[in-house]
């Protein structure tokens, strides 16, 4: 048997980039699992997320995005809707778009609906720079990142959204087909 030590297996990858071979069985099993699973268990942490934000917008004063959210609604929309109303209908539409993604039904409206939600969670950083950043355009505010990291919610729903039309992960170059 032979043993690789956590540093000289280190050392390995750094200079190849490549696993030892005894390694190299278990890298493949894993890669098929996360290949096998991976958009599943994306799109079903993705509708956690937004069934759960959009059920704490429910309850007065339990999101910490409740603020921020109504008075870009407001914005948004010209006054036309009231703070309250806003924060309902925001909180539907992402209770929504959570029961679509962990149920899998209706995958392509679940995905436009994130999207254009998406979007408008992106405006406090133009409409309100001065909340979201400490210095404008580089040190957000705890309110600015979390508004960024919404970018990988994005990319993950994107990963999600390439499969809706059959396609999926594959853990071997060119997507496991043979090759000529």
């Amino acid at each position: 048997m032979l043993y690789v030590s956590p540093r000289s297996l280190g050392v390995v990858l750094m200079r190849t980039g490549e696993l030892p071979q005894p390694l190299k069985p278990l890298d493949v099993r894993i890669t098929a699992w996360m290949a096998k699973r991976g958009v599943t268990l994306t799109r079903i942490a993705l509708g956690i997320v937004f069934l759960w934000f959009g059920a704490l917008k429910f309850i007065p004063g339990a999101s910490p995005a409740e603020d921020l959210a109504t008075r870009t609604i407001t914005r948004l929309t010209g006054g036309r809707l009231t703070a309250g109303l806003a924060l309902h209908l925001l909180a539907a539409w992402e209770v929504l778009i959570g029961l679509g993604l962990l149920s899998g039904v209706w995958l392509r409206v679940t995905l436009l609906l994130l999207f254009v939600q998406m979007l408008g969670t992106l405006l406090p950083l133009a409409y309100y720079p001065h909340e979201t950043f400490t210095r404008f355009p580089y040190a957000p505010t705890l309110e600015g990142q979390y508004i960024i990291k919404n970018l990988v919610l994005i990319a993950a729903a994107i990963v999600v959204g390439a499969t809706v039309r059959g396609g999926r992960l594959s853990a071997e170059p060119g997507g496991g087909r043979q090759k000529d």
